[in-house]
């Protein structure tokens, strides 16, 4: 464990924060949440690393909206 960068790592990311919303738009919420299921599995297979993977998921859980 340990190995999750939370720090700012991404250049734009606003930009790519609007991509996410406009990939959303006019979806119903089944659809919204399959695309979300899919980007998921398609970025955790990019990582990779199982350790990093359970650290992300951890850290997820254990955030407070």
């Amino acid at each position: 464990m340990g190995k999750l960068n939370t720090l700012p790592n991404v250049a734009d990311p606003d930009s790519l924060y609007q991509k996410l919303i406009e990939a959303h738009a006019g979806l119903s919420d089944a659809q919204s949440t399959a695309l979300n299921a899919r980007l998921i599995l398609l970025l955790i297979n990019h990582i990779g690393d199982k350790s990093v993977i359970e650290e992300a998921i951890d850290a997820a859980k254990g955030a407070k909206e």
